[in-house]
């Protein structure tokens, strides 16, 4: 197990520090699991410069209108608060159902638990079936001088009419947004004092605005073996 050191809590949100006892799935750089850890070892910098990595997912979910639902992180969350992000962004779990590798289930399997979660989705809303993996990034990107995220993060897009109740404690603000709204919303983020995390950022540079010209044919980009180091 990653080191455990830094372990004053003091001024975090407790429920947010419940979730660090959360096992996270430890990878090496191909995604093969090594092993398990906490999320707070996963996302402390001091582990993280040793090379701790360990497996996520990101939810791209757009509507029936071909449009994005962003979130806003809420100001509780201890990597990157109040920063926008795409839909939903965490990690498959050290259990079975989620560490299964067929047809990518286990991170889809996270990823339904965590926008109901997030967002108050109901999994009825966002079936398995629904998610479509398209690949991996490896990507590497402090919080602060303690926090962090070093992940191989598995690209899930959906489409989907779903109700949206964010949980407060997760999210502070959503809204959806066209292809041409989002690139006014990065391009301008730096003038108006908008952050925006670096996982979204190397995602909406490098993939997302190809793939989202072609959601009906969105299969077609799918790309089981490649990981793209974005570090």
């Amino acid at each position: 197990m990653a080191s455990q050191t830094g372990d004053d809590m003091e001024g975090l949100d407790p429920t947010q520090v419940e979730l660090l006892a959360e096992q996270c799935i430890v990878v090496d750089e191909q995604d093969r699991k090594i092993g398990a850890d906490t999320k707070k070892s996963c996302h402390l910098m001091e582990n993280i410069n040793k090379g701790l990595l360990h497996r996520a997912f990101s939810v791209f979910l757009f509507n029936s209108k071909n449009e994005l639902l962003l979130q806003q992180r809420s100001d509780e969350k201890i990597t990157f608060p109040g920063y926008w992000t795409n839909t939903c962004c965490s990690h498959p779990l050290n259990f079975e159902a989620e560490l299964a590798l067929d047809d990518n289930l286990g991170v889809k399997r996270a990823a339904q638990r965590k926008l109901e979660h997030e967002l108050g989705i109901s999994q009825d809303q966002v079936p398995l079936e629904a998610f479509q993996y398209l690949t991996r990034i490896h990507y590497k990107a402090p919080s602060d001088g303690k926090w962090g995220e070093h992940e191989i993060d598995h690209i899930l897009f959906i489409q989907r009419d779903v109700d949206v109740k964010p949980n407060q404690n997760e999210v502070q603000s959503t809204k959806f947004v066209s292809s041409n709204e989002l690139r006014e919303f990065i391009d301008n983020s730096k003038v108006r004092g908008i952050k925006i995390t670096p996982w979204f950022g190397l995602i909406t540079q490098t993939f997302l605005y190809p793939w989202w010209k072609n959601l009906a044919d969105i299969e077609r980009f799918k790309d089981q073996e490649t990981i793209h180091k974005l570090v």
